[in-house]
């Protein structure tokens, strides 16, 4: 499986002009893929990564007025409570070294890659997230504020 996180100052997921999925102020917007050899278990592995990794200036939330434990320079989603936004993102698996036309060959069939990408949410909430998410297969539009920018690609 692989994300691509972006620190964001807002995020939302709009489908046919109506917002299906949003966060509102600091937190992570998770773009998801799935290729054909991922399972639960990387769903779940994924989840904790993207909700553990530390990529919050704590200063910066502080001033923000959020509560932090302790007295980290750096903190987690986790850490610092914040939501997460994930997006199905089958396009992660996109291979573009030949030619001038992207192959998908390996991202999964959505019948396997939408209940992985559930299982990424699930877990995230079983850990405790406030989760959004975007409409598995839909035309999406994403909006969001990009905070840094800070981008991280995450590969389990």
């Amino acid at each position: 499986m692989r994300a691509v996180l972006q620190r964001v100052d807002g995020a939302r997921v709009l489908v046919n002009g109506t917002t299906v999925g949003e966060i509102d102020g600091p937190g992570i917007l998770a773009m998801v893929g799935v290729t054909h050899d991922d399972d639960g278990n990387r769903a779940r592995r994924l989840a904790a990564k993207i909700y553990d990794l530390r990529i919050f200036d704590a200063a910066s939330l502080t001033e923000r007025g959020l509560p932090l434990p302790g007295d980290a320079k750096e903190v987690s989603a986790s850490d610092a409570e914040l939501p997460i936004l994930v997006v199905s993102q089958f396009t992660l698996y996109g291979d573009a070294r030949k030619g001038r036309r992207p192959t998908w060959d390996a991202a999964a069939p959505a019948h396997v890659a939408e209940p992985l990408v559930n299982e990424v949410v699930s877990e995230l909430r079983r850990r405790g997230a406030t989760v959004a998410t975007g409409d598995f297969g839909a035309d999406m539009r994403v909006e969001l504020t990009n905070d840094g920018p800070i981008t991280v690609l995450l590969e389990v």
